[in-house]
């Protein structure tokens, strides 16, 4: 008898429908003829669940006193006894009562795996050990159900039940997950949509994890050895030719296998030249990598593998992605190659992939980087065909005689492949060394340095000449075409810096940090001064915080005008990179001009916006404020009046409208003196620990009785808030609540405490907001829909928001299940405080009276 295999459907929060899943699952098994008991399953009275239970054989469960109350659990020794071909245990996670067979249901579960019976069970992602401390930070709540990782990690199928945050708070909404007293609170707290999206991510990354495990099995048992991408910081190095495009795709592509991955390209040119490679194949390089989301880095450095892994390590990256060489086979006697000495240097940390491409083994002899320079390669075999040539050319002419001419022509062709190879040094030395043995084994007098003949005076200084002059040929070209190379990456460097500066797309402290990157150097700044005798300023800096205070202090300084330096410290530049550098000192103080403007431009709207303001207010004066005096005004003057013999009753009355007046002129007046100090910037709060059971009551006086229902416990974590501030924020939210509010629905103000977080909700069941609106409500002088001009000028919600954020919170709109308004201030907690059960502590819930 072997072990019976398990299948799991894990979901990210209750109500997804994992027990729907596993019960469908059933009938298609029972419908095929396979035998399947469910040996317990948790409906939770949802009707559509019943219904599947229905026609399944169900095993009876066993009932357990526990604490005076009956309870149910599955009955193993009953399961084991029918042996089945399939048992159905819901809810692997649970917690058996006190006298079951097992302390959990996983262990019965394994009870049945071992007897050779197949299970098939539910589980949240919420409740795997692993996991406690990561769901208590987002969810508020310790899990103290919880199931081994291992377990559900053995499970031979996982199957993940999905469904979107706003697709479960509709069935939670329509009731299909908890019974209607309890979605309100379910929606406010657990079942909140930040929740549930944190949740799903961690259900869908746990299920990932797991489907590379079984990739990682797979490969081992079909002996695959290729490197398998995984979510990290990826690093390609690419070297100019044609294969880093490759090489940038593939790069991507491991990114977009894991969250969070992001593809940095890096080219390491040498410090003799701004580039080796063709200036046209980097642009489309940059531009590829530019596209896919990454970014290119572009690094000076003679040790490329030292370069490359200093790189990588600077950036903490963890994968470094390299193309397969593009040398010969012969050319691997000069070293291993970049690929290889990076593979061995990168230690632990690093992972290198080597990538294949269409240009392996076809040499390196690209048209942008060949022209630029020799080569080491090609200058190491000129002066071996240099020295070496001449011995082993004279040891062979020894022995077949062939005659002076025959051996000057010779000797003449191994000078010329010296200076083809090495260029000018190398033939130079060929043509001496050469010359010396001519004239030494085959001119006579031999063995002598002398010659006899004239004529042969003339063929060897010809040779000599003919040798000096195709090696000072072939090192002009080289040098020519060097210098083409380094205009034409010059050219493209200008032209994108340009096009990148002209758009905008490029900030201060970026271009700085280009220029640093494009040379080599330890830091860059730019320095300005009023005049010339004021002392100079750092207007933006990159590199070492020590970077100097003065142009006269760095290594190289580049004027920008009268008063403006680009400053770099690191190591002293040749004359010929100073061009491009002038450049970028230029686009410097350009890209510094621009962020000035634009923050003038901003200061310029702040004004504009507080004219606006201003002008609002003198309009809410003239209008809104013109009602409650003239009210006023009106009852004084009937008092005053002698024509008229008022009654107790009226005087009563009269007074009572003079009150509610000077009540409304005040409320009015204080918010527009509220939304005056916000505007201008005036608002310094006091921010000190307090428990919100001391503010919130007394930020709702002067509401109607009746009209408010309080919710707030003393166990609650104290907060990090001023509380003036803070009071007159609930107590504008309060109001606008009550305002909107039908008659007999109290609004509900209730707090809570979420992680690091405390919410203060403040709840009516009004005609509610439509979405778009949700944050017009909050902007200064805005009354949504049809309401009348007597219903204030619009700042009550502004002032709120305008507080909440003074005191590091937040204030934010949602939607009331079954209609309505929440309003949810979110607070900083001032501390860690240990969790309030629900029946720790007293409640403060009461009715407020004015």
């Amino acid at each position: 008898m072997g072990r019976g295999k398990l299948r799991i459907y894990l979901g990210a929060a209750p109500g997804v429908g994992k027990t729907y899943a596993m019960l469908a699952e059933a009938r298609r098994r029972v419908e095929r003829g396979t035998d399947c008991v469910v040996a317990y399953a948790e409906h939770h009275d949802r009707p559509r669940t019943q219904d599947l239970l229905h026609g399944l054989e169900q095993v009876p469960c066993r009932t357990l006193e526990y604490r005076g109350a009956a309870a149910t659990e599955m009955d193993v020794d009953a399961v084991l006894e029918r042996r089945p071909q399939v048992a159905l245990v819901d809810e692997l996670a649970h917690t058996n009562v006190p006298g079951s067979r097992n302390p959990k249901r996983w262990q019965d579960v394994t009870e049945l795996l071992a007897a050779g019976i197949d299970v098939v069970s539910t589980v949240n992602i919420q409740h795997l050990e692993s996991l406690g401390d990561v769901v208590e930070s987002i969810t508020g709540v310790r899990q103290h159900e919880t199931v081994p990782d291992e377990v559900v990690r053995r499970a031979d199928q996982i199957e993940l039940v999905d469904m979107s945050p706003q697709a479960l708070r509709r069935r939670m909404a329509h009731g299909n997950i908890y019974r209607p007293d309890r979605i309100d609170a379910a929606l406010s707290n657990y079942f909140r949509p930040g929740n549930l999206t944190a949740l799903r991510e961690l259900a869908l990354l746990w299920v990932a994890d797991r489907v590379d495990e079984y990739l990682r099995q797979y490969r081992g048992e079909h002996n695959i050895r290729s490197t398998w991408p995984a979510r990290e910081r990826i690093v390609v190095g690419l070297t100019g030719g044609p294969e880093g495009r490759t090489l940038i795709r593939r790069g991507a592509r491991l990114a977009e296998k894991g969250a969070g991955g992001e593809v940095m390209a890096v080219y390491i040119a040498r410090s003799d030249g701004l580039t080796s490679a063709s200036p046209k194949e980097l642009a489309v390089q940059r531009t590829l990598v530019e596209d896919l989301g990454g970014t290119f880095h572009h690094v000076v450095g003679d040790d490329i593998p030292a370069a490359l892994l200093d790189f990588a390590r600077g950036v903490n990256a963890t994968q470094i992605v390299l193309g397969s060489s593009r040398r010969k086979t012969w050319q691997y006697v000069f070293g291993p190659g970049v690929g290889a000495t990076v593979a061995r240097e990168s230690g632990p940390d690093l992972d290198v992939h080597i990538v294949t491409h269409g240009e392996i083994a076809k040499g390196r002899g690209l048209p942008g980087a060949r022209g630029a320079r020799l080569g080491r390669a090609r200058i190491v075999w000129g002066w071996l065909v240099g020295l070496l040539g001449p011995v082993v050319l004279a040891a062979w002419l020894s022995s077949v005689h062939l005659g002076l001419a025959n051996d000057m022509l010779l000797y003449l062709a191994l000078t010329v492949a010296a200076a083809l190879l090495g260029g000018l040094l190398p033939a130079l030395v060929s043509a001496a060394f050469g010359s010396l043995l001519l004239n030494w084994f085959f001119t006579p007098p031999l063995h002598r340095i002398v010659i006899a003949d004239p004529a042969n005076v003339v063929a060897i200084v010809t040779f000599v000449g003919v040798g000096v002059s195709v090696a000072w040929v072939v090192d002009l070209a080289a040098r020519r075409t060097h210098q083409a190379a380094r205009l034409r990456a010059e050219s493209e460097i200008l032209s994108y810096l340009a096009g990148n500066v002209l758009r905008g797309e490029t900030g201060l402290e970026e271009l700085l940090e280009r220029v640093r990157e494009t040379f080599g150097m330890e830091s860059a700044a730019l320095l300005e001064r009023a005049s010339d005798v004021d002392p100079w300023t750092c207007a933006g800096r990159v590199g070492l915080a020590d970077a100097v205070e003065r142009p006269e202090d760095a290594d190289v300084d580049v004027p920008v005008g009268d008063h403006m330096a680009l400053a770099l410290t690191g190591r002293v530049l040749p004359a010929e990179d100073r061009r491009v550098l002038a450049a970028f000192a230029a686009q410097a103080a350009v890209v510094l001009d621009r962020q000035r403007l634009q923050k003038e431009a901003d200061q310029a709207k702040e004004l504009a916006e507080g004219n606006r303001i201003r002008t609002a207010l003198l309009a809410a004066v003239s209008h809104d404020l013109r009602t409650p005096l003239a009210g006023i005004k009106a009852s004084v003057s009937s008092l005053r009046s002698d024509d008229v013999d008022w009654s107790r009753e009226d005087r009563a009355e009269l007074l009572a409208g003079i009150e509610e007046g000077a009540d409304r002129l005040d409320h009015l007046v204080g918010n527009l003196l509220d939304m005056s100090r916000l505007q201008t910037g005036t608002v310094t709060p006091l921010i000190r620990e307090i428990d919100l059971d001391e503010v919130v009551p007394m930020a709702l006086g002067g509401v109607p009785e009746g009209s408010i229902e309080l919710d707030v416990r003393e166990t609650l974590p104290m907060v990090a808030v001023d509380p003036g501030l803070l009071e007159r924020s609930v107590a504008n939210l309060v109001e606008n609540a009550v305002k909107y509010s039908p008659p007999g629905s109290p609004v509900l103000v209730a707090a809570s405490a979420i992680a690091d977080r405390v919410e203060v909700r403040v709840v009516d069941c009004g005609p509610g907001v439509p979405d778009e609106a949700k944050d017009r409500i909050f902007e200064p002088f805005q009354r949504y829909g049809d309401a009348p001009r007597g219903a204030g000028v619009g700042l009550g919600l502004a002032v709120a928001r305008g507080f909440a954020e003074a005191i590091g919170g937040t204030l934010n709109a949602e939607d009331t299940p079954g209609g309505g308004l929440t309003m949810v201030l979110t607070l900083r907690a001032a501390g860690p405080h240990p969790e309030p059960s629900p029946a720790a502590g007293p409640v403060r819930t009461e009715r407020r009276a004015s």
